[in-house]
């Protein structure tokens, strides 16, 4: 390959020389490394191939680490400062040579998802975990490793990041705006929040939910907050149909995280064939109860066709729903034939119990939640209660949690030194809590302001305190 002098071109070079390594611009590099250069003077020397490949991942305009860097500095004298740089590759599975590189994916079948999610046994599992967690009392705090002292106009800042979240934009509150995002984040593991600067310090903030459906995600993000992370697809054509989103203006909550997709997994597309098969045996069993006929038949013995209209005839109009008693007068006694009646295994209950067990196995709730109430008893359904509110409940809130405190004080704002948290994550119930609490306080280990702001009420002056 020759490169003409004075041309700007971007190429990779592929050392191939002796395992002694190779002198190039007083840098030695072993055999077989690759770097990146930018600016060629003259025609490739001979014993160095110089081979064109297309870079893998893009990079920031400006960046100069990696061995492309070091051969800059080298060039040019510079000093190497330590940094910190990934060296694996991010989700390999988007590379792979059947797919396109540079495109954004979307997510996959969110309308069949969502129709599911209608069903009556898929909604009574989202509604059971979205409802309790949109219903938790939440503070917003200092975290722990921060004095209040270190902290200037603490109580204003409070109040406005509090005040901001009880009226998130102009047509939702708190509630109303974690109810749709927690549904999106259930049905397929895609929740998010737009978050936007308003400039004003008693209101910092608004929040908008997106359909967590529409956003593509850019696999080639470079890792920076302000950078074009995400993309919301709108349906309209032109430069409006697509909304680019840096990282620190989209909350994006992922519901079991994987190193081969950049989506999350959310409970619904985990119960996906199980509720289609509990969808078809349940039309079965409802076609078959409502499609029954009268289990007997009247055997008239040989009468002709004419005999047998004129005894239906006059059944249904003298004594079908009068309640007489019909007198027949024949030669031969008519016979009355009895058919199997149906039965609860022919309607399949017991393989759709099986399967709203696997439903309530994928939203991680005991089947008691679903209807299954068969096998439960006083002494079980504490027990079943409590796994119920850790397994299903507790996760997810504390990924919420920890979204809102990231994402929106940390990133969005600045405010690092706050916390969002919810006040009865810690027991199941009131009484339980209250127990906890008590005890603490009792054996010294908190204190009566500690405890007042894990229940997110304000401290007593220091004269009330004992």
């Amino acid at each position: 390959m020759t490169c003409h002098k004075g041309k700007r071109l971007r190429v990779v070079v592929w050392l191939k020389a002796p395992a002694t390594g190779c002198d190039l611009r007083r840098g030695v590099f072993a055999a077989g490394e690759r770097f990146e250069i930018s600016e060629v003077g003259a025609a490739g020397k001979s014993g160095v191939a110089f081979k064109a490949t297309p870079l893998l991942l893009a990079r920031k305009k400006g960046d100069d680490v990696g061995l492309a860097g070091a051969v800059r500095r080298l060039w040019s004298g510079q000093s190497w400062e330590a940094q910190a740089q990934r060296r694996s590759v991010a989700l390999p599975a988007l590379l792979q040579p059947y797919g396109a590189v540079n495109r954004a994916l979307p997510k996959s079948s969110p309308a069949a998802l969502r129709r599911f999610a209608e069903t009556p046994v898929a909604r009574r599992a989202i509604n059971v975990i979205k409802d309790r967690i949109a219903s938790l009392d939440w503070q917003v705090r200092l975290k722990r490793s921060v004095r209040p002292e270190d902290v200037e106009n603490l109580e204003e800042k409070l109040g406005a990041l509090r005040r901001a979240l009880e009226e998130p934009n102009a047509s939702d509150s708190f509630r109303s705006l974690l109810e749709q995002v927690l549904e999106d984040a259930l049905v397929g593991g895609f929740g998010a929040i737009e978050m936007e600067l308003t400039g004003d310090q008693t209101q910092p903030f608004r929040l908008w939910a997106v359909d967590g459906a529409t956003i593509e995600i850019n696999p080639k993000w470079d890792g920076e907050p302000g950078s074009a992370r995400f993309a919301q697809r709108t349906g309209l054509v032109g430069e409006s149909g697509q909304v680019m989103l840096a990282d620190d203006e989209l909350m994006y909550l992922r519901m079991n995280p994987r190193t081969h997709t950049p989506f999350g997994l959310g409970p619904l597309e985990v119960a996906f064939e199980t509720i289609n098969s509990f969808l078809a045996a349940h039309r079965y069993a409802g076609r078959l109860a409502s499609n029954a006929v009268v289990p007997y038949a009247l055997w008239m013995g040989e009468t002709t066709p004419e005999q047998q209209d004129r005894m239906l005839r006059w059944w249904q109009d003298e004594m079908e729903g009068t309640g007489r008693v019909p007198i027949l007068s024949t030669e031969q006694q008519p016979q009355v034939l009895r058919f199997a009646a149906g039965t609860d295994a022919d309607l399949r209950l017991s393989w759709q119990e099986f399967l709203i067990r696997m439903v309530a196995n994928a939203f991680g709730l005991p089947p008691m939640v679903l209807g299954l109430e068969q096998d439960v008893n006083q002494s079980t359904a504490d027990a079943q209660s409590n796994e119920l509110f850790r397994s299903a409940v507790v996760p997810l809130a504390r990924l919420l949690c920890e979204h809102v405190t990231r994402d929106l004080f940390a990133k969005r704002l600045g405010w690092r030194e706050f916390e969002f948290v919810f006040n009865e994550l810690e027991a199941p119930n009131e009484l339980e809590m209250v127990e906890i609490q008590t005890q603490l306080l009792a054996a010294g280990v908190l204190t009566v302001n500690e405890v007042r702001a894990m229940r997110g009420l304000a401290p007593l002056v220091a004269a009330a305190t004992p």
